[in-house]
Parts: structure tokens; sequence; C-alpha cells
């Protein structure tokens, strides 16, 4: 055993029980187990076996195992013992037992951890699929309603039914169940959505009440850009793998900002520094100057060499080339100067164009009102039905105009007369109407003086003499005056009426109005007046150094035209200018560098002329008009010098009205506003200087009440942009 002992313990018959056999080493006599050595002496408490050093006594007789020299440790036991069978067994099956159960539980968890995320995730398959379908539907809409809008940029450009027509198609679209596996998406998870459009689950789209709105105007006050707001409910129900479904609302606005230039668009004759229907080609040129406001023909326009041009606006015309005239030698050309000539005796003329655009030729043809008649209608109703509509017969003008006195028009029509739409109730006359009908003939005409009252009333005095006797009408409207109490007026009216009448030398008969005339042609109601003459404004008297009559202020230098009154005078034949027509408070300014005393910031010193004075807006405005005669300029002044401050024109289609001076020469002739006519006229005038009142430019919808208008028909596409927002409100899961 490689010099080792070893100790087997088996069980033995004998009495003690046990065997003890010890190997060892063979000694020197052969014999498998030498002699033990002797034992030493007992020591007290010794004589039992006992284990020491945890080996059990090997005899009682032996002295303890460690004990014995020369003998090493024992390496090994082995025991038997006859009750211990089968254990192992049972431990092994109670063993393989748990770890069945725990294996079990095991599965058990691993299956249930399988089905809950088997239902959480086709559950949250199904969230995500409704929440897609959501995104789906909601731009389905938005994407359908700019469809709507047409290409070509129009007044108020989507459909009204727009809104219905897109709601039907995606609830068609997705009436059934719609996949999300497509493109990309194709090895995704199944997901699905459709639009119930259910009690339960809705779904809308509609115009918001009270849209669209305009939110911004061109220079001729035409819309060019709207505001729609639509409202919209939508409700998806979104499917996974499993029976799983999930449902989500949403709620918001979808607003649409539509923007451009009208292919037509309407703009009052107003808007013009100069407007000249018939300019033929080479006609002849115009006098050179500084040009303020925006010029158009429906001809040519035609410069000179005898100075310089400067046109402060855009300046447009329909013929495709300009005229150029080089003494006798008029040369047309699509450009906007030229050089003729070479060497020393070239000549070039090129007009200053600060406009934007500059100079725009071959443009469209610009209508011309064919009539008065819109004109007459504003008097009856203050809106005006628009030219080339019918005039109102004398039966609609009898039931609608009464003298002061309170007597109808005629039936049978009136040839002088002055008629005032209103109604009374009681001892109460209100005017309900647009202006004043002044009934004329070809032989009664009217003279007519405006001037001025206190802080906001204007004064019109009419003078007419059918026979030997003149009637004189003073009208007095005061459109910022609070009615005495004792008028009655109903409660909250603002403004007031009055009408005096004087026949001959007879006494004055004066009649009270609650209210003002009023502009219902706007989408605001404003104050403002017309006077409609049925024939001319006529001067009469005819003498060396003047005439009296026709139109005029009241006196040279003298404001007629009273601030916050908005005026349009229109004569059925001509209108005789006799005096200056001037505004109360001037708008802009009439020289380089004029200083204008109290305002604030101070104005205009660096300014050049005709430039827009600030605080000086009090919305005083006139315009005269007349479609069936001439605007003829004269001065009843010892200096030969007039001042008209308004936008006049002289228009109507197929004729030849213009200005003149039908009574002799004129020195200097001033006019802040404008001048629109059929054609240029010979005009016996020394200066002729013509300011445009630049806010016909600059405020938006700013024009005399009713002034003729036409239709500009752009030339190049006018394209409508059309910008999407969504603003989401709520979003709501419904079930899950």
């Amino acid at each position: 055993m490689n010099g080792r002992w070893e100790f087997v313990d088996e069980i033995s018959p004998d009495v003690s029980g046990r065997k003890n056999v010890a190997h060892g080493p063979a000694g020197r006599d052969g014999s498998a187990n030498p002699p033990l050595p002797p034992s030493p002496p007992a020591r007290a408490g010794e004589g039992c076996p006992a284990l020491r050093d945890g080996v059990r006594a090997l005899h009682p007789g032996l002295a303890p195992w460690s004990r014995v020299r020369g003998i090493p440790p024992l390496t090994g036991l082995r025991k038997q013992h006859y009750g211990d069978h089968g254990f192992a067994l049972v431990f092994t099956l109670l063993l393989l037992s748990m770890m069945s159960l725990m294996a079990l539980a095991m599965v058990f968890s691993s299956t249930s951890d399988m089905l809950i995320n088997g239902y959480y995730r086709n559950a949250r398959g199904s969230f995500y699929a409704a929440d897609s379908g959501l995104n789906i539907a909601r731009q389905q809409l938005q994407d359908q309603i700019v469809a709507q809008v047409p290409s070509t940029f129009t007044t108020n450009p989507i459909p009204t039914g727009a809104a219905a027509t897109v709601l039907s198609s995606v609830l068609t679209a997705y009436a059934s169940s719609t996949s999300l596996n497509a493109g990309q998406a194709a090895n995704s998870w199944v997901e699905s959505f459709v639009i119930p459009n259910t009690t339960g689950c809705p779904t809308t789209f509609s115009l918001a009440p009270n849209s669209p709105t305009i939110t911004s105007y061109d220079s001729n006050n035409n819309p060019n850009g709207y505001k729609y707001i639509y409202n919209y409910q939508l409700c998806v129900r979104g499917m996974a793998q499993g029976s799983e479904q999930t449902t989500v609302s949403e709620t918001g606005s979808l607003i649409l900002a539509v923007s451009g230039t009208q292919s037509t668009s309407t703009t009052s004759f107003a808007a013009y520094g100069a407007f000249i229907d018939q300019f033929a080609p080479c006609l002849g040129p115009l006098v050179p100057g500084t040009l303020t406001g925006p010029f158009f023909t429906n001809g040519a326009w035609q410069f000179g060499t005898s100075g310089s041009y400067i046109f402060t606006d855009p300046v447009g015309q329909a013929n495709a080339d300009a005229d150029f005239w080089f003494g006798n030698t008029c040369i047309q050309s699509p450009t906007s100067s030229y050089k003729y000539g070479s060497g020393n005796q070239a000549q070039t003329i090129k007009p200053t164009f600060e406009g934007n655009p500059p100079f725009s030729l071959g443009l469209n043809t610009e209508s011309l009102p064919q009539n008065d008649y819109s004109q007459q209608w504003a008097v009856l109703d203050s809106k005006g039905t628009g030219e080339g509509s019918s005039a109102p017969t004398n039966a609609q003008m009898n039931a609608s105009l009464k003298t002061a006195s309170g007597a109808a028009y005629p039936t049978s029509g009136a040839s002088s007369g002055v008629y005032i739409p209103y109604t009374t109730s009681g001892s109460v006359n209100t005017v309900d109407g647009g202006g004043f009908y002044v009934a004329g003939s070809s032989s009664v005409g009217a003279s007519i003086t405006l001037s001025t009252s206190g802080t906001s009333a204007q004064v019109f005095t009419i003078a007419q003499t059918p026979s030997s006797t003149t009637t004189t009408t003073t009208i007095t409207v005061d459109p910022l005056a609070t009615p005495p109490t004792s008028w009655n007026c109903p409660s909250g009216t603002t403004g007031t009426t009055t009408v005096a009448t004087k026949v001959g030398s007879g006494s004055t008969t004066t009649v009270n109005f609650c209210a003002v005339p009023m502009n219902l042609s706007g989408s605001t109601p404003t104050p403002g007046t017309i006077l409609y003459v049925n024939g001319d404004i006529a001067s009469t008297n005819c003498s060396y150094g003047g005439c009296t009559g026709g139109l005029s202020g009241p006196g040279q230098g003298q404001a007629g035209i009273q601030d916050y009154n908005a005026i349009t005078i229109v004569a059925n034949g001509d209108i005789d200018i006799e005096g200056d027509l001037i505004y109360k408070t001037e708008p802009v300014t009439t020289t380089q560098n004029q200083v204008v005393a109290g305002t604030n910031p101070a104005c205009c010193n660096g300014d050049p002329a005709d430039t827009l004075i600030p605080g000086h807006n009090n919305g005083q405005v006139l315009g005269l008009f007349t479609a069936n005669g001439n605007i003829n300029l004269n001065s009843n002044y010892s200096n030969n010098n007039l001042e008209v401050d308004a936008s006049m024109a002289a228009l109507q289609a197929g004729q030849n009205y213009g200005f003149s001076t039908n009574e002799g020469s004129l020195n200097t002739v001033t006019n802040v506003g404008g001048r629109i006519e059929n054609a240029a006229h010979g005009v016996n005038i020394t200066t002729f200087n013509v300011y445009f009142d630049q806010r016909f430019a600059n405020t938006q919808g700013f024009a005399p009440p009713w002034f003729p208008s036409t239709t500009v028909t752009a030339t190049g596409p006018a394209p409508a942009v059309a910008k999407p927002t969504v603003q989401r409100v709520q979003w709501a899961l419904k079930n899950m």
C-alpha cells in the first residue's frame, strides 16, 4: 500500500462485533503483521478507548492511534449501516419532483408572459393603427381642401360646398378596413384602421361660422388674401393581428390662408392720377413735368423732347409700343426710352419711371362705365346697382323720393326740384338713402356752391331757375352731430340733415331730418353723400370776366369741402367749374419742402411735393363725375387761377368726353386728386399742376362714394397660393 497503513473497519461475528486488521509494510521476518511495539504505561483516565484528534481508538488494549509510533494516520474509513438502504432513491425522486414542479412553473410563467406580451403587443398595435389612421385622415382632409383652391386666384376662391365634398370623399375612402402594411411597412406588424362614422364615433368637417375672412387688399381695394377656418372631428378605430381594437378621436381646426392676385379685379377710377381712354398712336406728346399717381391709357403714351418726364407711380398702357417724338418725327418702340440720330445730332428721350412696376406695355384694356345708373340708384338705396344696370323708373323714384315738404316724386317725372329719400313716423323724418336727387332737364340745370359750417357740417346750396323765379335749396349735412332732443330722433341716432328751401324772395322753410345719407356699398356702413343732377351743372350770366353759377366754393382760396364728409357730385350733362373747390384740410403737400404747421411729426421739409401730410386724413373727399358731358374748367377770379381738390372723371364707353376750357384761357390750374377722361382735349392752360391724392393708393378702400370703377384683367397668370396649418384642440383615447 505504498508504505502507508490502511484501516478497514468491518463487521465481525465475534462478541466485540468488530474485526480490526491493520495493514502495514512487512516486517523483517517477512510476516504480514509485525509485532506491535509495547504499550506505554497507561495514564489515569486512559483505560477506555477514546477519540483523539478525530480518530477512533483501534482496540481497547491498544494506545490511541495517534500515539502509535511509526504508524501514519488513517487515509480512509469505510462503513456500512444496514438501516440506510433506499434513502438515495427517495431523495432522488423528491429532487426530481421538485425540479419537475419548478420546470412546470417556469412553463406556466413563460406561457403567461407570452400571452400577456401578445395581448399588449396587439393592443399597442391597434392603438398605433388608430393613431396612424387619425393622422392619415387629417392629412387627407388637409390635402383635399387645398385641392379645392383653384389654380387661378379669384374672389372667395374656395367653393361653398367644398367641406361637404371633402368629408364625403374621406369617409368613402376609409369606410372599410384600410391596411397600413404598404410600401416600407410591408413587413411590419399587421395593422389596419377604419373610420366608422357612427353616433358614438362621429367624423365631421365643416366651415366655421363667419368664415372666410378677408385678410388683405391690393392697392385697388380688391381682396388678395383670405383666411378659411374648417372645424373637424375625427374618430378612428385601429386593429392589429388579434381581436383587440382601439378607438381614438381628435377635434381641431384646419386653417387655410389663400393669397394671390386676381385675374380680374374691380378698381375705382379714383385710383389713377391720370387715365385716358383714347390716346391713338402718334397723336402728340404729353406735356413734360413731374407726374404723380398711377397713369394708364387704353392707347399709347407719347413723349417729346421739350422737357423731362418724371413719373412717381406705375405707368401702363394697352399698346405694345410707346411713342417718341423727335420734332415732327414719331417713332414707335416697345421700350421705355429711345435714342434718335447719331453723333452730335443724336437725341435721347428717357423718362424717369419711379413706380413699381415702372412702365408696362401691352396690358389689357380697361373697361369704361356705360352710364350713371349706379349713381342714380345710390341716391335711393345707398348701394347702387353697378354700371350697366337699368336706371330707376319714375315709379321707383316715386316710392323713395320726396321733397322736404313731403311731395313725392311725380310718376310722370320732374324737370326741377330737390328730392330726398326719407321716411316719416309721426312728425319725425329720417334719411334712409344715399343722398339727394336734383331733377332737371336739358334746359333746366343747377348751380351748386359748396361751403363748410362749424367743424363737421357740409353745406350744399343748390339754385334752379325753371322759369323766371329761382328756387334755392340749402342742404346741411353733419355726420358727427347729435340731433337735438326736440327732434325726437330714435335713440342712438348720430348725424343731422337740414333742408332749407326759399322760392324767389319768399321766406325760407326749414325741415329737420334725423341721420345723414349713408354709403352701404361696402361691408361697413359709412356716412357718404351723393348729389345727382339730372341735367347740367351749368354756369349762367356769362360776361367779360367770367360767368356765374356752375360749381364752385365760397370764394378763391376758401375751403368748400368739409372734414369728415365724403361726397360725389354727378351730372347727367356738362359740369362747369367756375371757382375753387378746396379741402378744409389738405391731404398732401403741393410744393417741395413744404412746412405744414401743427403736424406731428413735423412735415414736410425735405420731402417732395405730393407727400401725404400726417394727421390730415379726416375722411374728406370729393369726386366729380359725368357720363354724358365734359368737365369745363373756368375761373371767375381776376388772376385766372383755379384749384380743384377732387378726382374728376368725364367718361363713358364710346364717347369723346374730357376736360376743356370753354370760357377762355387759364393761368395756373391745380388739381389735388386725379383726372380721368375719354380723350385728351386741347385746353388753354398755361400751367396745369396735378397732385395725386395719395390716400387713394395708401388707404384701403378709400375713394369718393359710388365713384365709377373699372375691371382690370391681368395679362399673365394669377396663381393662388394656399398655406394650411392645423390647430389640434383635443385628442382622446376612447377605448383600448
